[in-house]
């Protein structure tokens, strides 16, 4: 299903968005502005950007780096086209697909770090509660805890990110101010915590930090 939503959806949804573009072109053989190809740009590349976000925290450099070239060189290449053939209206409408479509892949790719947590939250918040209260209590006050997420890799180091049950809200405070250091409960160096909900939160670990190897320090 992951497969299926990583790497079929984007063709097909390019090819939708094509489809839309090359209608827009050659309906009715006039010249007219339209504004259901931005319209659709927008709806179609938020849908498929906010699916890759879900699923994997190195969407946006897949999107980036992939869809986001091919996109953008079919409108490009639809502008030219247009321009080529004195029209006007069309022109307008394709430049206003490409603006819409830079537009919203950059507003999201921007905010990606805030969109991913809050909708696996929105989307598996029972799912992650149930595993977390099944782990054991400690003696030592460390707060439970799964791995959550995380990305990086050899070029840039790695990060991991832990969603931690908190029961008296003691990281309100740091992640409301943004803080990073050294918390109750959690025996890593912490870059940047984040409320989902009362008592819960995800803390993302400076880089090439896992929390098990902290433990294991002198």
């Amino acid at each position: 299903m992951i497969f299926v939503i990583q790497f079929v959806a984007p063709l097909v949804l390019i090819a939708a968005l094509i489809s839309v573009a090359l209608l827009s072109r050659n309906e009715k053989s006039t010249d007219r502005f339209t504004w259901k190809l931005p319209l659709c740009v927008i709806a179609g590349a938020s849908i498929l950007l906010l699916s890759l976000i879900v699923l994997s925290a190195d969407a946006p450099l897949f999107y980036l780096f992939v869809i986001a070239p091919i996109l953008c060189l079919v409108f490009l290449v639809l502008l030219v086209a247009a321009v080529i053939r004195r029209k006007p209206r069309q022109s307008l409408s394709m430049l206003l697909a490409l603006v819409a479509f830079l537009a919203a892949s950059g507003m999201l790719t921007k905010n990606h770090g805030r969109l991913r947590p809050s909708l696996r939250w929105l989307l598996w918040s029972r799912h992650y509660k149930a595993q977390v209260l099944q782990q054991p209590a400690t003696a030592n006050g460390e707060l439970k805890h799964i791995e959550w997420d995380g990305w990086g890799g050899a070029p840039v180091g790695d990060w991991t990110e832990y969603l931690v049950f908190d029961p008296a809200d003691s990281l309100s405070a740091a992640a409301s101010n943004r803080s990073s250091g050294k918390f109750g409960g959690i025996p890593c160096n912490v870059a940047l915590v984040r409320r989902l909900e009362s008592h819960w939160y995800s803390v993302q670990l400076e880089v090439n930090e896992w929390w098990d190897r902290c433990k294991l320090r002198p």
